[in-house]
């Protein structure tokens, strides 16, 4: 693989309003709206010079959102500080920042839809 296997992530979303709060709120970002007459597609801000991946919040039927899905982790400076926007914010934390050794700290938490994401940091 000539590169990182991540390229792009869509969250699959039921209320787009509240979803574009909830994580405007937890990561403080104002998104980009694609969308199109077939789907609500809003994106997250992004700089292609930077290391990582883009992505996008999407409702569009048949892609329905859901615990047990894939794990979308999110770089943080300290993921403690975006996990104590999550609960004001309409979400819930699942697992509290913890230390995963020399890769750094994560936490696990439910966004407004139900979705699992992840919060990585290195202190």
């Amino acid at each position: 693989m000539p590169s990182n296997p991540v390229t792009w992530f869509e969250l699959n979303v039921s209320d787009i309003e509240r979803a574009k709060a909830f994580y405007a709120a937890v990561f403080q970002v104002e998104f980009q709206d694609l969308s199109n007459p077939e789907m609500d597609y809003w994106c997250f801000p992004m700089d292609t010079s930077q290391v990582g991946a883009g992505g996008a919040l999407m409702r569009m039927a048949g892609c329905e959102p859901g615990k047990g899905g894939t794990m979308v982790y999110f770089s943080c400076e300290n993921c403690a500080i975006e996990e104590s926007r999550v609960v004001p914010a309409g979400g819930q934390v699942c697992r509290p920042k913890m230390a995963i050794g020399e890769f750094g700290f994560i936490s696990v938490v439910l966004d407004t839809e139900g979705n699992p994401i992840g919060l990585h940091s290195m202190r």
